[in-house]
């Protein structure tokens, strides 16, 4: 591949098995995450798979516009581009009803799952993707494609990063490609919540009869930010086990 990637929320789950792939693809990965510690140990990690792409850590808070700033700095100075960028990063620290919500929590939601997302792309345009192109994923949720009740907040902010998904693709086409991928329940530390009393019945739920794992969403990140994938944009591409098919969540 011979490019360089910045992957959000990569300590460990998706933004991990992300890197691990794009750095078998042959890309120098810069990760960046919220704790310094965890994240220095997902490096070492991914060094040790021998793959001849770099590894870099610069741990930062995607919500703060300084820390989104100096990780894409880092990456352009240390690896000379920046060609893709994966918004992997979200929280989710509001569950049960809307009517119940605190406010002061939504508005984070939305500024980590949405305007965070919204500022990374910027800082990687004006640094490198405006004169050279590029290819942006945003990792979104099933759960913003259909009412799921118990994480209603967390599922606003992923359809809100989906329609924002499909505006950066027709704003900054043809040279950047903006796609996004929405999940089912991932075998993470992050869902352990909707899975981890009963996986079995989690899993019963889809027709795969099986939760999905970080790699089932890396695999197809790898594929949309590649030139196979060279005339997509503007698409979020379930990845899911078939769940929104049983008209279900």
């Amino acid at each position: 591949m011979g490019k360089t990637a910045l992957v959000t929320g990569a300590s460990r789950g998706i933004g991990k098995a992300v890197a691990a792939e794009l750095l078998a693809r042959g890309a120098n990965v810069l990760i960046s995450a919220r704790k310094k510690d965890p994240l220095d140990e997902a490096a070492a990690d991914l060094r040790g798979l021998g793959h001849q792409g770099e590894v870099l850590a610069v741990a930062g808070n995607a919500g703060v516009a300084e820390d989104r700033a100096a990780g894409v700095e880092r990456a352009v100075t240390e690896f000379g581009s920046l060609d893709i960028v994966i918004n992997n990063t979200g929280i989710n620290p509001v569950f049960g009803a809307l009517m119940d919500a605190d406010l002061d929590a939504v508005r984070k939601i939305f500024d980590v799952n949405v305007v965070a997302a919204l500022g990374y792309v910027q800082e990687a345009y004006r640094a490198w993707m405006r004169d050279h192109g590029g290819a942006v994923v945003n990792v979104a949720s099933v759960a913003g494609m259909r009412s799921s009740g118990v994480i209603a907040a967390y599922g606003s902010s992923k359809a809100a990063l989906i329609h924002l998904t499909n505006e950066l693709a027709w704003q900054l086409g043809p040279s950047i490609r903006v796609n996004a991928v929405a999940p089912g329940v991932i075998k993470t530390k992050f869902a352990s919540a909707l899975y981890s009393a009963d996986e079995e019945r989690a899993a019963s739920a889809y027709p795969m009869k099986r939760l999905g794992t970080p790699q089932d969403v890396a695999r197809l990140i790898g594929f949309l930010v590649s030139d196979e994938a060279a005339w997509i944009t503007g698409e979020t591409i379930r990845v899911d086990g078939g769940l929104l098919s049983t008209g279900g969540l």
